[in-house]
């Protein structure tokens, strides 16, 4: 197993205080294990909790330390994939059920947050897509219609450049579309307040305690770490941009390809300066293949987009994306920056998550594309139902096997070439 980093990230300086990690040191008999301690795992724990079910979560690094604890605090309703994409290629019932999902996923957010009073900051201030051209623009008009004449969704407003300038700050976009149905969250004080709530219910959690080894038995499943052994009737994976950390997850490693997102943050600002920048306190992203985006946090500025490469951080990236920042928004010029970090997104073949089971006892969910934060929280129920024999309706993320990336082992020169040529595409504005 390679060496766990922990990111000097401005979440990590912020959060709550976490609970004392307890390493796996014993034999401990479940119901259902989770290996990793995400928000799918979490919520999948959560699930099993409330079907009377004992669950225990194991963890390579710390609750939350991959993707929930890294991320943008952006919680949508939104794929990757448009749903005129999908209603094309699947038909309108299906882009229908896809929407509903996406919308079922940010208010299961806002229940947890309210129903187990987690403290992570969450407002419900909504989201703008901001067109870098014309052609995004009416990109995104066309998605907003659909959505409104096929699917009744009347949380989508469309922008001009004047609106979307008065919303961020910045003359660099020529309209957007605002989705009012999405928010802002303390990823990790979220992570860290689901986690809590499985302890406080019974569930337990093991962190430092890498799995490194998966062992079928008659009556279910084994894991074994260095120092101590699960057993329990059913397996949930759950280790999305983060599953090649031991061989233990090996069977759903090439489903996806870790594509690293960076992020930075300000220097704290005059509060004048929001009167200005980002007054409504919503996240925003840009409509570039290789995106960006960016939200107010207390009295900074996050921003953050895709282009990092390798397994660590990369300077040349935060020289990059600080560079982008300043040019969105030249009233930042000479504004220092005091945290950068990023994490792995884990990228699909379709651009969707991919949930299934790998036999009657194992079951995985993964592969977010970028916007996890909503949607891994109700997948984790609806895992946790499907291992035990139920059909939850998952429309296009529900696989029958993991669907591998094609010629994996390029995935790294690959990855760098479609990123380029996505920057190509991007600065020639097609």
């Amino acid at each position: 197993m390679r060496e766990l980093k922990y990111p000097a990230s401005l979440w990590r300086q912020t959060a709550t205080a976490a609970a004392e990690p307890r390493e796996l040191a014993e034999a401990v008999i479940a119901d259902v294990a989770i290996i990793g301690a995400g928000y799918t795992g979490l919520s999948a724990a959560l699930r099993a909790i409330e079907r009377g079910l004992k669950p225990v979560i194991v963890e390579a690094g710390e609750v939350g330390f991959g993707a929930s604890g890294r991320n943008g605090g952006v919680v949508s309703t939104k794929y990757r994939v448009s749903l005129s994409d999908m209603a094309h290629t699947h038909g309108i019932e299906v882009a229908r059920r896809m929407s509903r999902l996406g919308h079922d996923a940010t208010d299961c957010v806002e229940h947890y947050v309210e129903s187990l009073g987690i403290s992570a900051g969450f407002a419900k201030t909504g989201n703008l897509r901001c067109a870098h051209n014309m052609l995004a623009l009416q990109r995104l008009t066309d998605e907003a219609e659909t959505a409104r004449r096929l699917f009744g969704d009347t949380s989508l407003t469309v922008l001009d450049a004047r609106q979307v300038a008065a919303e961020t700050g910045s003359t660099a976009f020529v309209g957007g579309v605002l989705n009012q149905h999405a928010g802002v969250i303390h990823p990790l004080n979220y992570a860290r307040g689901l986690a809590a709530a499985v302890r406080a219910r019974g569930g337990l959690i093991f962190e430092r305690s890498p799995v490194t080894s998966v062992t079928q038995q008659s009556q279910g499943v084994e894991l074994a770490t260095n120092h101590g052994t699960v057993r329990a009737h059913l397996l949930i994976i759950a280790t999305n941009g983060y599953s090649d950390l031991t061989s233990a997850t090996e069977a759903v490693r090439q489903t996806v390809v870790p594509f690293r997102s960076a992020m930075i943050a300000t220097e704290p600002l005059p509060g004048d300066v929001f009167k200005t920048l980002v007054p409504h306190g919503r996240s925003y992203s840009e409509t570039r293949r290789m995106m960006r985006w960016f939200r107010r946090i207390d009295d900074r500025l996050l921003f953050g987009g895709r282009g990092a490469f390798g397994k660590d951080d990369s300077e040349a990236a935060f020289r990059a994306l600080e560079g982008a920042m300043k040019g969105i928004f030249p009233l930042l010029e000479g504004r220092a920056i005091t945290h950068r970090w990023s994490g792995l997104v884990a990228m699909t073949l379709d651009s969707l998550p991919q949930v299934g089971m790998l036999n009657p006892r194992m079951a995985f969910a993964l592969g977010y594309n970028g916007t996890g934060i909503a949607m891994s929280s109700l997948i984790g129920r609806h895992v946790l139902d499907l291992a035990m024999g139920d059909e939850p309706d998952l429309s296009l993320m529900r696989r029958t096997k993991p669907q591998n990336i094609p010629f994996y082992f390029l995935r790294e020169p690959t990855v760098r070439v479609v990123a380029g040529w996505y920057q190509f595409l991007d600065q020639i504005g097609r």
